[in-house]
């Protein structure tokens, strides 16, 4: 199991937005404007980056739980910064409180969870879950 992790621990993800990153790359009737999925896989990788200097082994952290808003837009060439810091843990489940921030302001906030998994355990879990994959 993974080293204890103080609350408080800390990680940063970054990223310049591009045309993949918008809105209009998944649909060409929307906006040039950043994605809220791309948002969350920014706070989530500023999640993983917060926790993941405790896992031990094959261990990594898994999302589990997603609760954000995306409260301002930002455009094509916007610097985008996400902060994880951990806020709590109930025995299995972490809870990160994330934020992204564009070159001028807070574009999002909320909580995300995730769990420590043995890589090697979960691939053997799927493996009994879905027969028919090969890994």
């Amino acid at each position: 199991m993974a080293k204890e992790i103080p609350i408080g621990a800390r990680g940063e993800a970054q990223e310049t937005v591009e045309f993949k990153h918008t809105l209009t790359s998944h649909h060409s009737e929307l906006p040039p404007i950043y994605s809220t999925p791309d948002m969350i896989r920014l706070m989530e990788t500023a999640a993983f980056h917060a926790l993941q200097p405790y896992c031990e082994g094959d261990e990594i952290t898994v999302g589990t739980s997603i609760n954000v808003q995306h409260r301002a837009a930002s455009g094509i060439g916007a610097k985008i910064r996400a902060v994880a810091v951990l806020e709590s843990f109930d025995g299995r489940f972490y809870v990160l409180r994330v934020t992204a921030l564009d070159d001028m302001q807070e574009i999002g906030r909320g909580t995300v969870g995730r769990a420590v998994v043995s890589i090697g355990k979960f691939v053997e879990n799927l493996k009994k879950s879905v027969p028919s994959t090969q890994y």
